[in-house]
């Protein structure tokens, strides 16, 4: 089966081509700034720029810029983000979209980008048949006493839940680590760290805690969404800065996180860069990311009983050693102790950890479109995706 996955943000159209019946690789590539007119295309070693209008086009000239045009797709998958009551991976029928349109709302830099690109691809692919699979499906295993917010009842009966997403992330650090370190009954803590970002606590294989709440705007600061945040706090915002609730929460989901802290940029490298050149925005952005991060380890160590592994991954978690560093400091009493030496890996999986630290830590790059594409799979195969 050859399976197209499908990653979406507002402004990018991002891929993988599997031929599932070895899970070999057969192209990669997608396109940025969607919306304007020098976007760039590259797929393989084939660049392209120029204009884009919306998802669709950049699609189209995606297909078009594959190994081989015409080879034939059995299936897309895509790594939805939010279907509230929907859950795993499901084909993504008129129903699934619709109830993806229903929480707009709610995941606004997600939903809107997600649903656009598989209606483009339906109406330029409409034989090749659809999978969501969902980001929240992983954590489903999370015992109920750490996804009920103490709301009104009659809220939490209506969704108002901590969901967790990453979901195809944790889930192949889970596979992968097991696979590793032959172990199926780890107590791992992994550490999806990039634009945006996550932790979870998995025991023998089973998401049992995640740093998401109802929303992906939650948790750790994120690369310009707000994170963790205490809506009360809005009853000093609104009137100080003349917003409506609706103009509050755009800003959050456009201008805050580590963009709102620095005021230097959302991307994590030029932010350590002005850090380094002596901005104390940046400084403290990187320190406010680095004290969150150890926030959840910390809670998920007694979520666990103590851990087995640690594990950094997503694109800063893989190759920033200094993050790495911070976040491991001072932590010998959870024994947790990294090697300066080995910590300077980028991008490759590696032990990092000292020889006499009682938590191993590692590096391993995520390959979260490899999940879904088993996802899709087991889905059109007649198995139940989870």
């Amino acid at each position: 089966m050859i399976v197209l996955v499908a990653n979406i943000g507002s402004t990018s159209f991002k891929f993988r081509l599997f031929d599932m019946t070895d899970e070999r690789e057969l192209a990669r590539g997608g396109a940025e700034r969607i919306g304007s007119g020098d976007a760039r295309v590259k797929v393989g070693d084939e660049t392209w720029t120029g204009p884009l209008a919306d998802h669709g086009q950049a699609i189209d000239r995606c297909l078009k810029m594959l190994p081989d045009p015409r080879l034939k797709l059995d299936a897309i998958g895509f790594k939805a983000v939010h279907g509230g009551p929907i859950s795993g991976a499901v084909r993504g029928d008129d129903e699934v979209v619709k109830t993806m349109t229903d929480f707009f709302d709610i995941a606004p830099a997600h939903n809107p980008p997600y649903v656009a690109a598989m209606k483009a691809l339906a109406s330029r692919l409409p034989d090749v048949p659809q999978v969501a699979a969902f980001e929240t499906a992983f954590h489903q295993t999370i015992p109920a006493s750490r996804t009920t917010y103490a709301v009104p009842w009659e809220w939490t009966q209506a969704g108002v839940r901590r969901y967790g997403f990453h979901g195809a992330s944790h889930r192949y650090i889970a596979v992968r680590s097991a696979e590793l370190l032959k172990r199926d009954d780890l107590r791992l803590i992994s550490c999806h760290l990039g634009g945006s970002s996550s932790i979870s606590a998995i025991d023998s294989g089973r998401s049992v805690a995640n740093s998401f709440g109802t929303t992906p705007q939650s948790g750790l600061p994120h690369n310009n969404r707000v994170g963790e945040f205490d809506p009360y706090a809005l009853l000093k915002v609104l009137p100080a800065f003349n917003l409506t609730f609706e103009d509050a929460l755009a800003e959050m989901a456009k201008q805050g996180g580590l963009l709102g802290i620095s005021g230097v940029s959302n991307d994590y490298r030029d932010i350590v860069q002005a850090a380094a050149r002596g901005n104390q925005r940046a400084k403290l952005a990187n320190e406010v990311l680095v004290e969150s991060i150890r926030h959840y380890i910390g809670a998920y160590l007694a979520v666990l009983n103590g851990a087995d592994l640690l594990v950094f991954t997503g694109g800063i978690g893989e190759n920033n050693s200094e993050l790495r560093a911070a976040v491991c400091e001072r932590m010998d009493y959870a024994g947790i102790k990294l090697d300066p030496v080995r910590n300077r890996v980028r991008g490759e999986e590696a032990t990092i950890s000292a020889d006499d630290s009682q938590v191993r830590i590692m590096v391993i790059p995520t390959n979260e479109e490899l999940i879904v594409a088993r996802q899709t799979c087991e889905v059109l195969t007649g198995g139940q995706g989870s």
